[in-house]
């Protein structure tokens, strides 16, 4: 397949191919995974784009100096997204999800054992950006989970005053030790950070470091969410607190947000 197949994602995405293109690229979706999974995660984005009129680019533009005004927009974004162009979208991506679970199921040997289920590991996980079209609305549209699925362990709330960071957390104790679940907004980039876990008795340690782009995560360039999972040995009850640090060239940390009295 030519390499202009593999960029019709997003214009299929936002309905602008005619329908001859339109059928051929359905064809390619039949058989290709990586475009399939593609679309999943533009669709979102899409509903995100066909709800916002005039009046919110306008409010948007004054978002640039009023960070709560952001948040009152993204709210009304997310109650106008549903609309008919995208319940065509929807059906579509789901369609292709169903058929890309079926032709993906030998991969389930590699993921997992033969019931399904998840070993826990060793080593912290990073995952990437997440974010899924919610199967209703939420009912506290300011809840920091929209978008995304009902988290396992208690929930942590943070903004630190000085960087205006935002976190949420949810914190699950495992055998193995502790589950960490977190999504962060208002973090500009580029940047480089770490989650560090600091234990009652003074030790800490590393468990995850990732990059943010020059967007960042739930700004004004990027609105997305950046959302992350990882683990640690210590036992829940051990930890002191939590925190999201950035790290400038020559390895000095500074703090960015952190969750504490756990």
């Amino acid at each position: 397949m030519s390499r202009a197949d593999h960029m019709d994602v997003a214009a299929y995405a936002l309905g602008v191919l005619d329908p001859q293109d339109a059928e051929r690229f359905e064809e390619h979706l039949a058989t290709c995974w990586a475009c399939a999974a593609e679309l999943e995660t533009m669709v979102p984005v899409v509903g995100m784009l066909s709800g916002i009129d005039g009046e919110a680019m306008a409010a948007l533009e004054q978002t640039h100096t009023d960070p709560a005004l952001l948040d009152r927009t993204l709210v009304a974004v997310r109650r106008d997204r549903r609309r008919t162009r995208m319940r065509q979208v929807f059906a579509t991506a789901a369609a292709v999800v169903v058929f890309g679970g079926l032709s993906g199921a030998g991969m389930a040997g590699v993921f997992g054992g033969d019931d399904g289920k998840r070993i826990p590991q060793a080593e912290p996980t990073l995952t990437a950006p997440v974010t899924a079209p919610p199967s209703s609305e939420p009912s506290d549209p300011n809840d920091p989970n929209v978008g995304g699925g009902e988290q396992e362990g208690d929930q942590h709330n943070a903004v630190d005053p000085g960087t205006g960071v935002k976190t949420t957390m949810w914190l699950a104790s495992k055998e193995y030790g502790t589950q960490i679940d977190l999504q962060l907004t208002r973090l500009p980039g580029p940047r480089t950070c770490r989650l560090l876990v600091v234990r009652k008795n003074a030790t800490s340690e590393v468990v995850s470091t990732w990059s943010v782009p020059g967007g960042g995560y739930g700004t004004n360039t990027n609105q997305l969410p950046l959302e992350l999972s990882a683990s640690t040995s210590a036992p829940l009850k051990d930890i002191e607190k939590i925190q999201v640090q950035s790290v400038d060239v020559n390895g000095v940390a500074s703090p960015l947000v952190t969750v504490a009295d756990l």
